[in-house]
């Protein structure tokens, strides 16, 4: 099963689209599972449900700089992950349209509540909603750019 698909299942789990991509990717950063589940909660909903930027995409961000970023301070290797996170942003937004979690709503023809309580996770919610697909999407940005360095 591709990284993709893992990542749109566990967010067909119940997980927050920004948990289901940093799982989907957590035997390459060698971070336990809780952990990565507790450091993506917040990030979900366009960060708690803020409506910013994609949950999803927050969660690919965070896998760029566990497998490239430096344990010190190193300007050369900000530079470097800041490149590789914002061509991968770019890639998603060439499919997506936007990185913004309300706007990737609103093209969907969803009215958004911001800030607002999360609704149940239920067979209409999962209809309605294109989340999975973006979670798919990015996740599969991630995949293949990985694939191309030869991480994994």
């Amino acid at each position: 099963m591709k990284r993709s698909e893992i990542a749109m299942k566990y967010f067909n789990e119940g997980y927050a689209c920004s948990q289901a991509i940093v799982m989907a990717f957590q035997d390459v950063v060698g971070i336990d599972k809780d952990t990565l589940m507790k450091i993506s909660l917040p990030l979900g909903g366009g960060i708690s449900r803020l409506r910013r930027t994609c949950g999803a995409v927050l969660g690919m961000s965070l896998i760029v700089g566990l497998l490239f970023g430096s344990k010190t301070v190193d300007h050369e290797n900000k530079l470097k992950v800041y490149e590789i996170n914002r061509k991968l942003i770019e890639k998603f937004e060439e499919k997506r349209g936007t990185s913004n979690c309300l706007k990737l709503l609103e093209k969907a023809g969803l009215e958004v509540e911001v800030k607002g309580e999360a609704e149940k996770r239920t067979s209409e919610y999962y209809s309605k909603r294109p989340c999975g697909y973006i979670v798919y999407d990015a996740a599969l940005v991630l995949e293949e750019y990985l694939e191309e360095v030869g991480v994994i």
